[in-house]
């Protein structure tokens, strides 16, 4: 739904309100930066608006490709070099869209991606705006973070800055579901943090307790399945020298293990999601669903289950998995236990490169007349795939605008934030460069 000019005139006057220009800590470079984004912010609402009504769910191929292809269009008219990398068709994922530009100042890499998590058959599709609040699918998470990455480059140019950087611009095409193996999914995103001497990811920002947070960690997201086999027989016999615990008390045991050591750990979490015991269990781990059949008076044989777990360093995450091991190892009479780890998103850890990112931000913020910016709690994100490229460049996450109900149909963008958004964005990448 477009604004009419009347509508889009209280739009600029509320972004307007947003910040406050004019701070003395603002160059003269800076200060004609910020008044470049507020005379564009019409701009780039249409642009949210534009990519927002292209149904792009992950397995929308067709869909993903189509925002790509405005998103290429933007990134062609700052005179970047895009490319679409295409997927292998075993990874069964649209691709992703690069751009690349020369420049003899510090290497920035800049990550959003181009799907949601609403399929083509969703009933949520559209564009919606009054004035003052955008709803849609992909509004937050993340077409506007990918709006406000092509704004603040924009804004560089404005001043004759943007030739002095080099960037990379990272569109992914699958961020929500990712494609497997993740070594070929994400490839060409970790050979672009390897590049980088600063990533910055601009999923949505988070503001509350009227304070603005910068996001220097995220934990990793990786999945778990463990299964159980026991003897089957009677129940009379159970726990019997010649029968045993079977398979369900040995999951238990298991689980209850894990709860009880792990459950305290700062920064980890341990989910159990999904469970199937019987005597006759088909369990899909793709799909995450499966079936169980066992009588009450029989000792089942097989038991599995399935969970995730998150951890904010490797260490973390390698030490928790080897105890795992260990516990698993321990088997009650008769029953014997496997578990298998199956990796996706790594950890971003908390470093003091992101934590000299995190200080220039604030100051940013603080220019912008928004206060200074506190560190936010790691276990208030969850995966993202700035976390591919971490271990190799110093970087932030949360760059984008301020929204809320992400991965529901109430999601929605507050879109006085979007101007907000490239301010910082463009201020952050101007000093940066300077330093």
């Amino acid at each position: 739904m477009r604004l009419c000019s009347t509508g889009k005139a209280a739009v600029i006057a509320l972004l307007l309100s947003y910040s406050m220009p004019g701070f003395a800590e603002l160059s003269d470079a800076e200060q004609r930066m910020l008044d470049w984004i507020d005379a564009n912010s019409a701009g780039a609402i249409d642009l949210l608006e534009e990519t927002v009504n292209i149904s792009s769910g992950t397995m929308n191929h067709q869909g993903v490709r189509e925002v790509g292809a405005v998103m290429r269009r933007e990134l062609d008219a700052l005179g970047m070099e895009t490319e679409w990398i295409e997927m292998p068709v075993e990874v069964n994922r649209a691709g992703h869209l690069f751009g690349r530009r020369d420049g003899p100042g510090r290497k920035f890499l800049l990550i959003g991606h181009l799907d949601t998590v609403f399929e083509a058959d969703d009933d949520f599709q559209s564009y919606v705006s009054d004035g003052v609040t955008a709803t849609g699918p992909g509004v937050d998470d993340m077409k506007s973070g990918n709006v406000v990455i092509v704004y603040a480059l924009k804004a560089l140019q404005a001043i004759d800055v943007l030739d002095e950087l080099a960037v990379v611009v990272a569109y992914t095409g699958d961020e929500e579901k990712a494609g497997q193996p993740l070594s070929v999914s994400r490839g060409d995103l970790v050979a672009a943090g390897r590049w980088a001497d600063v990533s910055l990811g601009f999923e949505a920002a988070v503001h509350y307790d009227d304070t603005d947070w910068a996001t220097t960690s995220r934990r990793s997201a990786s999945s778990w399945k463990l299964e159980t086999t026991g003897k089957q027989a009677h129940s009379s016999g159970v726990f019997s020298d010649s029968v045993g615990a079977g398979a369900v008390y040995e999951i238990a045991r298991i689980l209850t293990a894990f709860y009880d050591e792990f459950r305290d750990e700062e920064y980890l979490t341990y989910n159990a999601a999904n469970i199937q015991g019987g005597t006759d269990v088909e369990y899909d781990s793709e799909l995450n669903r499966g079936t169980s059949f066992g009588k009450n008076n029989v000792v089942p044989r097989k038991a599995v289950a399935n969970g995730d777990i998150r951890a904010i360093s490797e260490q973390q995450l390698q030490r928790v998995e080897t105890r795992m091991r260990e516990i698993v190892a321990a088997n009650l009479p008769l029953t014997s236990a496997t578990i298998e780890f199956t990796g996706k998103y790594p950890p971003m850890s908390p470093t003091l490169g992101n934590q000299a990112l995190a200080d220039v931000l604030s100051a940013v913020n603080q220019d912008l007349g928004r206060g200074p910016m506190s560190i936010l709690n790691p276990l208030q994100r969850g995966a993202a795939d700035i976390s591919f490229v971490a271990p190799y460049s110093d970087s932030l996450a949360g760059l984008g605008a301020l929204g809320s109900g992400g991965h529901t149909p109430n999601e929605s963008l507050e879109l006085a934030s979007l101007s907000l958004a490239i301010k910082r964005a463009a201020l952050l990448m101007y000093r940066l460069n300077a330093q």
